[in-house]
């Protein structure tokens, strides 16, 4: 598998984060781990939220201050999935949406790198001080799922999210 590497998104790969965009929307992914990229149209627009999204002060209402990655192959620079890291929780990320989210372009799935992407964010999450991260995912996402159990998670319940209609498994990771 090819190297890659966990940067923040910024405005040199503003083409390549379209077509992301693009190629997620056409298969009607959830782009987890995207932020607000799936209803924001300009890319500046939503670098410049990821950005408010680093500070506790200037955070948008009903977020918390959270990082967002995209994970690019260096091969050949291409952005193969983006991860997002929540600093802590509110009331829905507690319940539904954990600490982590994440998504890898349609036609680069089944080639590993979200277990890559997701122990390269957990090296971030534990620099950060914590302890553990809880990860959700769909029942039935059995690549998600075996990402997260790739990278020590340990199965806590189902529970159904009634916002989106959807049964979530709830996974822990211990950072020690």
């Amino acid at each position: 598998m090819d190297k890659c590497i966990l940067i923040k998104p910024n405005l040199c790969y503003e083409s390549d984060i379209q077509d992301f965009r693009k190629e997620m929307l056409d298969v009607n992914s959830s782009m987890d781990g995207a932020g607000p990229l799936k209803r924001m149209d300009s890319i500046k627009e939503w670098l410049e939220f990821n950005r408010r999204c680093e500070n506790k002060e200037t955070v948008p209402k009903n977020w918390v201050t959270c990082e967002q990655y995209i994970y690019v192959r260096e091969a050949d620079n291409k952005i193969v999935g983006m991860i997002q890291f929540r600093h802590y929780f509110n009331e829905f990320l507690e319940k539904y949406g954990g600490h982590i989210g994440y998504s890898v372009r349609p036609d680069e799935r089944r080639k590993g790198y979200a277990t890559m992407m997701l122990a390269e964010c957990l090296g971030i999450c534990k620099a950060y001080g914590l302890k553990k991260v809880l990860i959700t995912c769909i029942k039935g996402n059995e690549g998600s799922k075996r990402t997260v159990l790739a990278n020590g998670g340990v199965y806590e319940g189902t529970i159904y999210c009634e916002p989106d209609d959807v049964y979530l498994e709830r996974y822990w990771i211990a950072l020690d």
